[in-house]
């Protein structure tokens, strides 16, 4: 890091209290806001001020990660007139998910303000964004990412300029759907072979050695078998409001997105039952609910 920068990180849920403890870790100064103060509170103690309004915040940083749930949280929280008014001259970065149409509409208004803003949504979980080596994918101008590069650099290992404002929203949305589509249809699968009375460590074993195999099964595999979904790395209702989006931007492209509605179904389900605030993998009680018989 070539010095240190000021940073305000504007929502502090599971993964901006991530990336705000490892900015200040790494030697950045942070402030830190979020909508509901409570859960901004613990990263006092890791030396991070928590400021009690956005303008506060923005008034001391030279740029903002906003880490908000969607693009309404966002403009709940920018375009106040006291924090539109703070945001001349400042970077505002973009780090959730978003559709990139809202990301577009969000740089209108932030420049409109007089700032400037870049979106760098983040592929990893709360364990990549401490040990810095999330997926950074960076939508902006070439000048915004050389700035910002030795910043991006303390959370992710290698940063990926994508190309203008709203690429990287894309790009995102694309990865965040395959989450969905590969945890449900392994979900799927194993539901078969406990239900079927096959062995678990042969049917991985197999997998492990296939073209099939993704990671992400090793990951989910010991909380689907312990169905165990506390202490989430996603939650099950922002999955489902990712898929959502990226269901409304393929079909504004002339893509067929019918084979997402038997996964969103089955998330709003899931919803449904309880299983929110959780780690999305709960998808598996609705797919496999326990107590059934096995057939042999």
């Amino acid at each position: 890091m070539r010095s240190p920068t000021n940073i305000a990180v504007l929502g502090t849920g599971l993964l901006g209290r991530a990336i705000a403890e490892r900015l200040q870790t790494v030697g950045h100064i942070v402030v830190a806001y979020n909508r509901t103060a409570t859960k901004a509170l613990p990263l006092q103690a890791h030396g991070i001020t928590v400021m009690g309004t956005p303008e506060l915040a923005v008034a001391q940083a030279e740029c903002m990660l906003l880490v908000l749930a969607d693009a309404a949280a966002i403009r709940s929280v920018l375009f106040s007139p006291a924090c539109s008014a703070a945001l001349r001259g400042k970077t505002i970065i973009q780090m959730g998910t978003i559709g990139s149409s809202d990301s577009l509409a969000i740089q209108r208004d932030v420049e409109g303000c007089g700032g400037f803003y870049c979106e760098a949504p983040v592929l990893g979980s709360l364990a990549e964004a401490k040990a810095g080596t999330l997926f950074l994918m960076v939508g902006g101008t070439d000048a915004q990412f050389n700035r910002w590069k030795p910043l991006f650099g303390s959370l992710g290992r290698e940063p990926r300029f994508i190309g203008p404002v709203g690429k990287a929203a894309a790009l995102k949305l694309a990865l965040n759907q395959l989450i969905a589509a590969e945890v449900s249809a392994f979900a799927l699968s194993l539901g078969l072979v406990q239900r079927s009375g096959v062995s678990v460590d042969t049917f991985m074993a197999i997998l492990r050695e296939s073209a099939l195999f993704a990671p992400t099964f090793d990951k989910k595999l010991p909380r689907l078998l312990k169905r165990d979904y506390h202490q989430p790395n996603f939650s099950t209702r922002h999955l489902l409001k990712d898929v959502e989006l990226f269901s409304e931007e393929a079909a504004d492209r002339g893509l067929m997105t019918s084979g997402l509605d038997g996964i969103r179904s089955i998330l709003e389900d899931t919803i449904a039952k309880g299983f929110g605030e959780v780690d999305y993998s709960a998808l598996y009680e609705r797919i496999n609910p326990p107590g059934t018989t096995l057939k042999s």
